[in-house]
């Protein structure tokens, strides 16, 4: 059973509206996606750039024109490739847009086998059905974009189509998450720092939640999250100094002391090299 108080804290959806979309550019609002995780399925169009993937164990480079989906309850984090601007169109949807939920035999037999038989996949131009899956997961968008009742009916519909030709295709296969995702080993850790992230927090604490000595558990943090413990922890701050910024009246003094940092200073060395600007700058940009 996860633990929802480390889950992503953004709602993707409610009961009414079943999904979220959201067109996204980086670097505008922060220079990555560090390590996080959310109870929906995620599915990104690359418009334009190019990001690194890490989903679980699985790590690839998206470019343009690619597709990838990621699982609900999987590991996956996103970098940029290259200092060139990342452009990607995202739907965030629940289970139950695809009939999860439901008893007959479809949604039994295929639908919630579905969630548990990957982590992510990588659709690339090359694939055989990329013209069908490509214009089903515009469709996708467009429908999350209008965001009415009528559109939901239409997208629950190429939701099912989008799996129906990834099936048959043969892109998702009887793996459980279990047994494809061994990266697992470092979700208390992370649940940790979400929990802690405003007091000092040292390595000894993160290896000592998942049972592994300090060395062991940096190798494994660094191979699951794409960047060292510490680095992560100063992006987690620095993501929720952002939030506190554009969301608060707040003094910069009094964010950086509630993200966790102890010397303004250093707060603001940390913020600028992340974002690119001041915590000042960025408050007027958002």
């Amino acid at each position: 059973m996860y633990n929802t108080d480390t889950e992503e804290k953004k709602c993707h959806s409610s009961r009414l509206v079943p999904f979220s979309c959201y067109r996204c550019k980086l670097p505008d609002y922060f220079t990555s996606v560090p390590l996080h995780w959310h109870s929906e399925f995620e599915m990104s169009i690359m418009q334009e750039g190019c990001m690194e993937y890490i989903c679980g164990d699985v790590k690839y480079l998206a470019c343009e024109e690619d597709i990838v989906i990621v699982a609900p309850n999987i590991l996956h984090a996103m970098y940029p490739h290259s200092g060139a601007v990342q452009r990607y169109d995202t739907v965030v949807f629940s289970p139950d847009m695809l009939g999860a939920s439901d008893n007959d035999r479809s949604a039994a037999e295929c639908i919630r086998p579905i969630a548990d038989g990957f982590c992510s996949i990588h659709i690339t131009p090359a694939h055989t059905y990329y013209n069908e899956l490509r214009i089903t997961a515009e469709n996708i968008i467009s429908c999350a974009v209008g965001n009415t009742a009528r559109l939901d009916m239409l997208m629950k519909s190429e939701l099912l189509r989008l799996f129906w030709l990834l099936e048959n295709s043969g892109d998702i296969d009887c793996k459980t998450h279990s047994e494809v995702n061994r990266s697992e080993v470092i979700r208390p850790a992370l649940e940790y720092i979400a929990e802690n992230y405003s007091e000092n927090i040292t390595i000894e604490q993160l290896a000592g939640t998942v049972h592994l000595s300090k060395s062991y558990f940096m190798n494994r943090f660094r191979q699951a999250a794409g960047v060292s413990a510490v680095e992560y922890i100063t992006q987690f701050r620095i993501r929720a100094a952002c939030s506190a910024l554009a969301e608060s009246t707040k003094t910069v003094s009094e964010i950086s002391f509630e993200c966790g940092f102890r010397n303004l200073s250093n707060f603001n060395r940390q913020f600028r090299r992340l974002m690119g600007c001041t915590p000042n700058e960025y408050r007027k940009k958002v």
